[in-house]
């Protein structure tokens, strides 16, 4: 049996992963021969030319989503496992190639569903590849499609079992891997039996409508506003759009360190001078766009600001925002040296030593030469797509040789600037939220109808014969011969109950011994003449009679015909006195009685001849019986409770109302 790996996602503490940030790998086919299941493919060279190979094909498809895409703190990147260790895959990874990355969308929760998009598009333009794609919350795509997921499917049995393959959302079932998968068993499933693996339709088009909308939606997430900004950040955003979301970062997690830099304005405004404010149009997401605007801050005394009734004072404002923004994140990367490690390609050569690259060979040999040239050559056709995540991490070195270039503020002064896109979605957020709470409760009670429905069939399938179909077969009469039946052969003056392994026929009601104890108990008038003296001897007699078995010596059959007279005179008087006690409730009203007349009383016609009239009308004791037990069985409205569990014993069950259910 095979155990799950300790560093999967779903064994990590959330503290162990970077929050707000999405993991992905991606593992091609090649990788999952069997004879590679053991082999370290860091020391395969034919191995790392298909993985580079791969790598340049992907970036390559994917440069047309992402080449005018704005991301919030990083762009979408690819690296190859042969270069340097994924800290967040599982080990189990690592013992064959793949390509993994990561990304921090930060508050852009549409970044993370870009990164999706993008992954299931690699998978439709290379059907050999399966992916995975994680975050914090774990397997975030069975989320999304939580309503339609098998039910032994949750976070603790879905590891390394989703995939994206095909541009299907793939589940390896639990009836070929009981127990938790290996990550190679996985893959290896998957790319042998996708029929069996590829989830059910109605999972597939809840991911699907979750991303239907790219990309057309990332290009709607764009905001493009008018700013004011120094000539400095102009001339930045001209060359290097994606700097922006530093910008934008930097502003809004500001300290009281680098707002001392703000202050100063020694990078981006030198001559604190409004002669160096010009008006230009940036791109930036719809969060940052937001981030920027909800934030009020105090413009530093050395930045030039028209004043507020001055009708580009929200431009002059925004644009504010950004160069401070600017600042902060310059010259706090700077102070980190984040620039001292070297270039790019000095970084990306000393990862390939610290990976076995070159396999121990001497520096000048000719095979050590012969990796060398093929290194160069994939650095240099990747950097090629890989450019914006190389200034995103480095961006003082990259604003430093575009301001080395020669400009002036002039260069951006008489240009006619675009105006802002219209940003009543800042303000009109509400019907957006509501739309999409209503189509998550619709969708709840899509669900709960389904269960119902579903286990109503059940119920039914369950019943049988005495399903809803057959109610207009089901004689009601059964019930009150039941009833007669189970009181005639299982009651007695203590009660009815169900015998286990006794005989019915020995369960026996002596009527005169319980005419008997009842008459002590309500003191006829012939004790009433007793005296006081006696109570001990009735108590004496109550208890000896109690004592006494059933036989036909007892007491009882010595009774005279004058106690006879005595017990049809009590019943009498008995019956009366209940009568007049019923008369003023309506008791005696709710029960049926036998040839009840249809017609109506006249208003003019007495109380008393009423009275008289039901005095003289026989109850059906077959109909109210039967009419109480319909009434408490459907009052329980389908649970279990005392209607049908007394009928249940008697052997009878009555159809489901199909009212019940709805």
């Amino acid at each position: 049996m095979s155990e799950a790996d300790p560093s999967s996602i779903f064994s990590q503490k959330n503290s162990r992963l970077p929050e707000d940030t999405v993991f992905f790998s991606i593992f091609p086919d090649f990788s999952l021969s069997s004879d590679l299941k053991y082999q370290n493919s860091k020391t395969d060279p034919l191995l790392s030319s298909q993985l580079q190979c791969l790598h340049l094909q992907i970036l390559q498809t994917l440069s047309c989503y992402t080449t005018s895409y704005i991301w919030q703190h990083e762009p979408f990147s690819l690296s190859l496992s042969t270069q340097a260790s994924c800290a967040f895959c599982p080990s189990s990874s690592n013992q064959f190639p793949h390509l993994h990355g990561k990304l921090r969308y930060g508050d852009n929760l549409e970044d993370e569903w870009f990164v999706v998009f993008l992954l299931f598009e690699i998978s439709c333009k290379f059907p050999n590849l399966s992916i995975r794609v994680w975050d914090t919350d774990g397997e975030f795509l069975l989320i999304e499609a939580a309503f339609h997921l098998p039910k032994w499917l949750n976070p603790e049995t879905s590891t390394n079992r989703i995939f994206i393959r095909g541009g299907n959302l793939h589940i390896v079932p639990n009836n070929h891997f009981p127990s938790v998968p290996t990550l190679f068993d996985a893959l290896l499933y998957v790319m042998k039996c996708e029929d069996k693996t590829k989830a059910s339709s109605s999972v597939q088009l809840a991911i699907k409508h979750r991303i239907g909308d790219y990309p057309d939606r990332a290009i709607k997430n764009m905001h493009r506003v008018r700013v004011q900004v120094p000539a400095l950040v102009a001339h930045v955003l001209k060359h290097e759009p994606c700097l922006i979301s530093l910008a934008v970062e930097g502003f809004y997690d500001r300290d009281i360190d680098s707002m001392k830099y703000a202050a100063n304005m020694e990078r981006f405004l030198p001559n604190k001078s409004a002669d160096e404010i010009v008006e230009v149009t940036v791109m930036m997401s719809r969060a940052m766009y937001a981030q920027l605007m909800q934030q009020t801050f105090q413009a530093p005394k050395c930045y030039p600001m028209p004043t507020r009734s001055d009708s580009g004072y929200a431009a002059a404002e925004l644009g504010m925002k950004i160069a401070c923004g600017f600042e902060m994140i310059y010259q706090v990367r700077k102070r980190e040296v984040l620039e001292g490690k070297g270039s790019s390609w000095e970084v990306y050569r000393e990862s390939l030593d610290r990976s076995g690259y070159f396999e121990g060979l001497l520096p000048g040999s000719k095979e050590y030469k012969r990796l060398m040239e093929n290194a160069e050559d994939y650095y240099r056709k990747s950097s090629l797509h890989s450019r914006e995540s190389e200034i995103m991490s480095a961006p003082v070195r990259r604003i430093d040789d575009i301001l080395a270039h020669p400009f002036s503020a002039d260069d951006f002064k008489g240009k006619e600037v675009p105006p802002s896109d219209d940003d009543l979605w800042l303000y009109n957020g509400e019907d957006e939220l509501n739309a999409a709470l209503l189509e998550r409760q619709q969708e709840m009670e899509h669900y709960d109808l389904n269960r119902k429905k579903n286990k109503k069939s059940k119920e039914q399938e369950d019943v049988g014969p005495s399903s809803s179909s057959n109610i207009d077969d089901y004689d009601l009469g059964d019930i009150a011969k039941s009833m007669q039946a189970f009181i005639q052969k299982m009651s007695s003056f203590e009660g009815a109950e169900v015998p286990g392994d006794r005989n019915p026929n020995n369960v026996d009601l002596d009527v005169e011994r319980f005419m008997k104890e009842i008459e002590s108990v309500m003191k006829t008038p012939n004790a009433e003449h007793a005296d006081d003296d006696d109570d001990d001897d009735v108590d004496e007699d109550l208890s000896s009679d109690m004592d006494l078995d059933d036989s036909e010596d007892s007491d009882i059959g010595e009774v005279s015909d004058d106690h006879e007279d005595e017990q049809t005179a009590f019943m009498s008087s008995y019956s009366d006195a209940l009568s007049e006690e019923l008369k003023s409730t309506t008791l005696g009203k709710s029960f049926v009685r036998a040839n009840e007349p249809t017609f109506k009383k006249d208003e003019g016609t007495s109380n008393a001849a009423g009275d008289v009239q039901d005095e003289f009308t026989h109850v059906d004791v077959d109909v109210n019986l039967v009419k109480s037990f319909l009434g408490s069985f459907s009052s329980q409205e389908g649970l279990p409770g005392p209607a049908s569990n007394l009928l249940g014993l008697m052997g009878l069950q009555l159809p489901q109302d199909d009212k019940t259910d709805k």
